[in-house]
Order: C-alpha cells, then sequence, then structure tokens
C-alpha cells in the first residue's frame, strides 16, 4: 500500500524528450496536414471535406447545403481542428482565381481577387462540383484503403481514387515543419496527354513531355509566363522559379493620348492592393504620366484601365509598373508530395509515374471486386439453374421438410448445393418458374460467365489494365478540358531560351514599311468570302503599312534581305509575339541593321541542304543564284549578299533546287519565264547578270517566283483586281528578254502589285497600305486569260491602295453564312460580263504581242 501512495516519478532526458516530441510533432504536420499525397493531390483536410460532402449525398446533380453543415460534418467525423481552417480550405476549393478547376460548387459569397473574405459558413451553400465526382469515383468498389479516424468511431479514405491527376492539374501550396510544398496548377488536357505518353511509353524523357505535351503551368488567373528556363529547371529537377507578368495591352486613342488595359493578373496577386500600389508610386513620383487609374471589372471579366498623358512612352510606363509592382512577380516551384507516406521532391516525370502506378491499383482493385461480385452472383444462379432442371424434386424435397432448416439442409445434401445457392431456392418466387423467367436467370448466367472472363483476363495482363487508364482519361478530357489561360511568351526576356525546349507550330510574321516586326499563331485570321471587307490586322500609323507577311514555324531560320543586299538572320521563336492588332517591335532591336537601310526580302529556311540555291531578282531586273550553303554562317551584323549597282535595290529573294523556272514581273504588267539554270552559280558577293530587260524608266521588277507547268499565275492589282492565269499561256524564253502581257491594265484595276506562283490549294493574304487584312482561298478567284483585267478581291476605300500580297497555308472556314455565298455568286457573275467585254481587248492585241515576240 505504502508503494502505491509513493508519487511515481520517471526521470527522461529532456534533451531527448524534446528531440523525440518535436520529431513526432513534425512528422504529423507533414503527412497529416500540410502536404499533399501525389496520388490524389489532396491535403487531408481537402480529402476529408470532399469525403464528407460525398457521404452526405452533397453531388453536383443536388441541391445545394449550407456550409456551416459540411464544416460540422467535417470537424465532427474527421478532422478535429477549427471549423475556421476547414471553411477557408473549403472556400479555397470553391474560388475560379485560386483553383484551376475548383473541386466545390459554391452559392453565395465566396470571397473575390480583390482580397475579399467569404460570407460566414451560415450564409454560404455549397456541394460538390461535378469533377471532383471524378475523384471520388468508384470508391465504394474497394478501390482504395480506409484508416481509423482520430478517435476510431469512423473509418475514412486514406487516399482518393482520383480518376484524373490531381496534383498537376490543381496543384498544392502548404507549408510543413522545415519543408514547403509549391505546386503550380496546370492544364488539364495537357497533362492527361502527358499521363497517356507515359502509359504508352515508359522511356519518354522529361524534355519529350515538355515539347509534345506539358509546356508549362497554367494558372486560373491567366497572364504571361516569361521563358522557359525556370519551367525546364522545375519539371526536371522539381524546383524552380517562374517570372509571370499581367496580360496588358496599350490602347492609342484618337486624341494622341494612350491607355494601358490590364486583362489578367498573376497568380494570387491581389487586385486591390495592386491598384492602391500604383496609386501610391503615382503619388511619390515614382512613376509619371499616368492621370487616371480605374477598376472597371465586372461580370464579363477584369479590366483595370490605367490612362497617359500624350507626352509620355507607353511602353516605359508599363515597364516600370512590370519593375515596381505586382504586375510582374515571381512563381517559386516546389513539388514537394507524399509518396509511400513520405515527403518526397518530384519532377515531371516522376508525378505523372507515380499517379499512373496509382490508377493501375485503383483499376485492379475495382476489377477484382466487379469479379468477386459477378463470380458470387454466378454462384446463385448455378443454383437455381439446378433447382429449376430438377423443379419436381426440389417442390417435393421443400413439401416434404417441417423446418426451413431442414429443407436447406436437404438442398444441399441432395443437390450438392452450398448453403447460399440452398436459401437461395428457398427464397425463390413461385413466378421465377415461368419460361420467360428461366430464359431469364439462362441469359443472365451466360453474360455473367463472359463478364468474369473480361474481368479475369484484365487482371491477367497489365495492357489491358493501361487501355482502361486511357479510355477513362481520355473521357474526362472529353467532359472537361478547357483552353489554356496562361501564354508563355518566348523573346521578350534578356535572353533566347533552348530551342529544344520551344514548341514548334505554325507562326505569321509581319514586317511593316517602318520596320515594326511580330509574329502570331497562324490561327489568328480566319478564311473569307473574295471581296471581304476583311479584318484590322495590326495597329499602324498613317503612313505605314504591312509589307512583309510569312508564314512559317518557330524552328525555322528566317533570312532579311535589305535593300542594299545584305542578309541578317534570326530564328522564328526569336521575333517577339503580340496581339492581333499590335503594332509590333522595331526591327532595328532585333537586327542589326543601319539608319538608311530597309528590309525588302524575307524566306525561310529550314535546313540548308546540298545543292539548294537562293535566287536573287533586284528592281532593275538583275539575277543572280547563290549557294544556300554561303549564307550558312551569318553574322550578327549581317553579311552582303549581293553586290548591286548604281541606284539598284533587292527586290526578291527564292529557294530552289537548281532546277526551276524563273518568272518575273513588272508594274507596268510584263512577265518573263526562264530556266533558272540559264544564270549560272554566282559567288556570295556577285553582281548578277539581266533577267528581264524593262522597257522604260517608269517600270521595275515588282515579283519573282517560282513557276512550273501545272500551277498558275496570279496577278494582283494596286486597287484590289486579281486573277489566275494557267502557267501554260507562258512560253518559256531566254533570261533578259523584254516579257509578254500578263494583265491588262486601266485605270480601273490600276498597276500591278503582285505576281504569284498558286496551285490553287492555298489561301491568299491581302494587305491594304492602312493595314487591313483579307484571307481568302485561292480557288475562289476567277481563272481568265493573260490579258483580262481580273475581279475585285478586296474593297478599298477611297484612294487605298493594295501594299502586299503573300500566300499562306490553306485555311478551312465553317463560319460561311448566306450573305458570302450571295455576294461570291454576284462577283461570279460580274467576272462572266469583265471577261466578255476584255474579250474583244484580247482580239484587239494579239498582234501586237505576236510583234513583242518577234523583238525577244
Amino acid at each position: 500500500m505504502a508503494d502505491l501512495q509513493r508519487p511515481q516519478v520517471q526521470e527522461i532526458n529532456i534533451s531527448q524528450e524534446m528531440r523525440t516530441s518535436f520529431l513526432d510533432y513534425a512528422m504529423s504536420v507533414i503527412v497529416s496536414r500540410a502536404l499533399p499525397d501525389v496520388r490524389d493531390g489532396l491535403k487531408p483536410v481537402h480529402r476529408r471535406i470532399l469525403y464528407a460532402m460525398h457521404d452526405l449525398g452533397m453531388h453536383s446533380d443536388k441541391a445545394y447545403k449550407k456550409s456551416a453543415r459540411i464544416v460540422g460534418e467535417v470537424i465532427g467525423k474527421y478532422h478535429p481542428h477549427g471549423d475556421s481552417a476547414v471553411y477557408e480550405a473549403m472556400v479555397r476549393m470553391a474560388q475560379d482565381f485560386n483553383f484551376r478547376y475548383m473541386l466545390v460548387d459554391g452559392h453565395g459569397n465566396f470571397g473575390s481577387v480583390d482580397g475579399d473574405s467569404a460570407a460566414a459558413m451560415r450564409y454560404t451553400e455549397a456541394r460538390m462540383s461535378k469533377i471532383s465526382m471524378e475523384l471520388l469515383r468508384d470508391i465504394n468498389k474497394d478501390t482504395i484503403d480506409y484508416q481509423d479516424n482520430y478517435d476510431g468511431s469512423e473509418r475514412e479514405p486514406a487516399v482518393l481514387p482520383a480518376r484524373f491527376p490531381n496534383l498537376l492539374v490543381n496543384g498544392a501550396s502548404g507549408i510543413a515543419v522545415g519543408m514547403a510544398t509549391n505546386v503550380p496548377p496546370h492544364q488539364l488536357g495537357e497533362v492527361i496527354d502527358a499521363v497517356l505518353a507515359v502509359s504508352k511509353d515508359p522511356d519518354i524523357t522529361i524534355q519529350e513531355l515538355m515539347e509534345n505535351y506539358i509546356y508549362g503551368p497554367d494558372f486560373p488567373t491567366g497572364g504571361q509566363i516569361l521563358g522557359r528556363s525556370g519551367i525546364r529547371k522545375a519539371f526536371e529537377t522539381g524546383r524552380g522559379s517562374l517570372t509571370i507578368r499581367a496580360k496588358a495591352e496599350i490602347i492609342e486613342h484618337k486624341n494622341g493620348k494612350s491607355s494601358i488595359i490590364v486583362t489578367e493578373l498573376p497568380y494570387q496577386v491581389n487586385k486591390a492592393r495592386l491598384i492602391e500600389k500604383i496609386a501610391e508610386l503615382v503619388r511619390d513620383k515614382r512613376i509619371e504620366g499616368i492621370t487616371d487609374l480605374r477598376d472597371e471589372s465586372d461580370r464579363e471579366g477584369m479590366r483595370v484601365v490605367i490612362e497617359l498623358r500624350k507626352d509620355v512612352t507607353p511602353n516605359v510606363v508599363l515597364n516600370n509598373l512590370y519593375k515596381h509592382t505586382a504586375l510582374q512577380t515571381s512563381f517559386g516551384i516546389n513539388m514537394l508530395a507524399l509518396h509511400d507516406g513520405q515527403p518526397k521532391v518530384l519532377n515531371l516525370k516522376q508525378s505523372l509515374v507515380y499517379y499512373l502506378d496509382h490508377q493501375k491499383v485503383v483499376i485492379k482493385r475495382r476489377t477484382a471486386y466487379e469479379l468477386r461480385k459477378a463470380e458470387a452472383r454466378a454462384h446463385i444462379l448455378e443454383g437455381l439453374r439446378i433447382a429449376l432442371n430438377n423443379i419436381d424434386a426440389v417442390i417435393a424435397l421443400i413439401r416434404g421438410s417441417k423446418t426451413t432448416d431442414e429443407a436447406r439442409e436437404g438442398l444441399m445434401t441432395q443437390f450438392q448445393l452450398s448453403e447460399k445457392q440452398a436459401q437461395a431456392i428457398l427464397d425463390m418466387r413461385l413466378q421465377r418458374l415461368t419460361g420467360l423467367e428461366r430464359d431469364k436467370i439462362e441469359e443472365e448466367y451466360q453474360q455473367l460467365m463472359k463478364l468474369i472472363a473480361e474481368l479475369k483476363a484484365v487482371l491477367a495482363d497489365e495492357e489491358k489494365v493501361l487501355e482502361i487508364i486511357r479510355e477513362e482519361l481520355i473521357e474526362i478530357k472529353e467532359k472537361f478540358n478547357d483552353k489554356r489561360r496562361t501564354e508563355i511568351v518566348i523573346g521578350q526576356t534578356d535572353f533566347f531560351e533552348d530551342e529544344d525546349l520551344i514548341p514548334e507550330e505554325k507562326i505569321i510574321i509581319t514586317l511593316t514599311h517602318k520596320g515594326y516586326i511580330k509574329r502570331l499563331p497562324a490561327t489568328t485570321y480566319k478564311t473569307q468570302r473574295r471581296g471581304g471587307r476583311g479584318v484590322q490586322g495590326m495597329g499602324t500609323n498613317e503612313d505605314d503599312f504591312v509589307e512583309h507577311l510569312l508564314s512559317t514555324s518557330t524552328h525555322d531560320t528566317v533570312l532579311f534581305f535589305s535593300n542594299k543586299g545584305k542578309v541578317y538572320k534570326t530564328k522564328g521563336y526569336e521575333i517577339p509575339e503580340y496581339g492581333r492588332t499590335a503594332k509590333g517591335l522595331p526591327i532595328v532591336n532585333l537586327l542589326e541593321i543601319e539608319k538608311d537601310e530597309w528590309i525588302n526580302a524575307v524566306i525561310t529556311v529550314h535546313e540548308y541542304v546540298e545543292d539548294w540555291y537562293l535566287f536573287f531578282a533586284t528592281k532593275h531586273g538583275i539575277v543572280k543564284r547563290t549557294a544556300l550553303s554561303s549564307f550558312a554562317n551569318i553574322r550578327k551584323g549581317g553579311l552582303r549578299a549581293i553586290n548591286l549597282r548604281e541606284e539598284d535595290e533587292l527586290i526578291s529573294v527564292r529557294l530552289t533546287d537548281g532546277k526551276k523556272q524563273i518568272m518575273m514581273g513588272t508594274k507596268q504588267g510584263y512577265l518573263i519565264r526562264f530556266d533558272e539554270q540559264d544564270v549560272r552559280t554566282m559567288g556570295r558577293t556577285a553582281s548578277g547578270v539581266k533577267g528581264i530587260t524593262l522597257r522604260d524608266e517608269t517600270d521595275k521588277v515588282v515579283s519573282m517566283e517560282i513557276l512550273e507547268d501545272d500551277i498558275q499565275v496570279l496577278t494582283v492589282t494596286s486597287k484590289g483586281y486579281g486573277k489566275r492565269t494557267n502557267a501554260t499561256e507562258y512560253r518559256t524564253t531566254n533570261r533578259g528578254g523584254k516579257g509578254i502581257f500578263t494583265v491588262n491594265l486601266t485605270d480601273k484595276n490600276g498597276t500591278v502589285v503582285a505576281v504569284k506562283a498558286v496551285t490553287g490549294d492555298e489561301d491568299l493574304m491581302i494587305i491594304t497600305e492602312s493595314g487591313v487584312l483579307i484571307r481568302m482561298p485561292v480557288e475562289s478567284i476567277s481563272e481568265t486569260g493573260r490579258n483580262t483585267q481580273g475581279v475585285k478581291l478586296i474593297k478599298l476605300d477611297g484612294d487605298e491602295e493594295v501594299a502586299t500580297v503573300t500566300r499562306i497555308e490553306k485555311e478551312e472556314d465553317d463560319d460561311t453564312t448566306e450573305e458570302d455565298l450571295e455576294n461570291a455568286t454576284e462577283q461570279e457573275s460580274n467576272t462572266e460580263v469583265v471577261e466578255q467585254e476584255e474579250q474583244t481587248t484580247l482580239e484587239e492585241d494579239e498582234n501586237k504581242q505576236a510583234e513583242e515576240a518577234d523583238e525577244e
């Protein structure tokens, strides 16, 4: 008794106790609170919220329920923490500016991008979103393990089935003890495509994944990511830093003032604080030139307007805003997640592989569950089949039994049935004895046997498991995929990226007469019927217009040939990308051209192939052929491409294989065709030889093209007229001749602007001096003889004229209206009238053409 009353004191080492207790606490925080699981991408609190909502039946097709009810369920059964912590976690899952794909469908005030907090939980309502249902799909089919809750009174899932890769799709952030995670969100379709790629090729590299599938993070608020080096480092190592910039556009007003319009912000930037910071900078005169600052955001989207004074340069102000405010910020990536219960920094491929491994387990467990259910049902049906085949004996045995137990034992003994089978026979209703019901039992049994065979085949073959995973992922992609929101910008940073990391895509490069260059995606312009008004292709000054436009790829080399005969080189991705109506970047900031020098020809080169040539043509009709390999190494300051004679200029360059035919067209409507081999190969600095003899000093060469018999000659004039003529109407002559008529020029159609070689399978882009573009199928342009005027291709206002013309790849148009078709029909009838009127002109000029041929 004395021993029991003696104080029980246990002596411990306080240093060891502190170490042990702190490590226990740290691991608890790491595993049970702060870090997401790589399999479903959820932290415990998020998993518990979704499971509680699923358990309560708050599905996406059911009515909203009070948020307080959800929070009470979570903290009462699964999450022994404060209600505010649970509610805040649920609110974040319902905010479209925090989660790329919201997992909670909120009803009420759930906060804003201005930092406003959500209303109290007693006021708001919520339910599961449609996509969050996919995280818990098949959870009742033994697909995952369950564990005890905090007091052992309930069971909760250790992980969710997660039918899509949520860790990468929605990202995660959290601070544990001694470590933190910050996984950015990504675009659903890109991530699913990457998982599919890994399932088909386990040896695929991270670089291949970046090039073809996941191009980078995709934030819910949009914005721009500058460069790819940070993305590459994060994807390869699990850690990296991104520079994120707001999407802003400079608008020039008629009164000479400009405005900066901000429509997208970097991820997790508070808009209200941003506006306060800009106002503070203006008040402190750290940024000058801003006259007004307004937040015009509404339900349609974000819009912050920054008005500027006339005397400031908008780009300078915008760059200062990027420098001093959160319009440009950084995002530190740390892809830390739990794998097998241990924290691990994951690279891109590891996160995809671990998710795929989880899906294999889910599918196998689901298949095994369905197999058990099917076999159990088949077992019962086998007993019923035996009973139906021996129905008289079964009825006699049951009628002769005194008790149910006796009947059951008798069935088991006489027919060698299991207890479950015997009980199913006893429970069978008399209506099952009809012929129709007997057939149903037999049919169900045969279908079950087929299903059992299929399920066993799946369990025996991992490739079939992977095929099921692919099918379900593709189904989710088709149901929930949307467009990428965050733009990845290459070329606007102080460095150029590794070309291997830049996706190869079709682009359009435009260069204006004043020297502004930009690139845009080739899908920017939709095809229109000829005769349409066109769309505004870019913003230009009154005396500026688009002079060069070409379709190429981001990986191709772009060669720029100047009026002085020099050549400059850059890559397609190094040309900065701007919006459709933006002016672009002055080319002097991209190439080291001289003050009185401008670009007169632009071509693209995919690779420097042997026995290929560059064919040059000048304004005065001089031509030259030089091996392409002579231009493989071009200095940053340019290289001499051709020695020009006095007052001559380089007007065109074409890439050839040395066996082509050359076509040269002049302003006055004359055209000559000759073999390329008539011009011998010359050195890079040679002057060249005569290609066409001009008839007078007012004429000049406007185009030089490659011509073949199976294509057509397209002529476009300054007043918007054009036509196609079969190449066979132009006979081959020796170089140096005067040429023959290719179009009948009048005051109605003006002078020749361009002569192009076309097949009819491409589109034509026509650009006016004011920068208006129209894109049309070449096949819609009428085919007529050499000496006709052509038909109107574009409507021009006043004295406006066509500036330049280019061919681009054909684009299908699904938006043709009835009005377009009526206009096209009317123009076709006009074409017939014009052709009839011009036929007499053709007859009158036949003798004149014969004389010209004699002169040649």
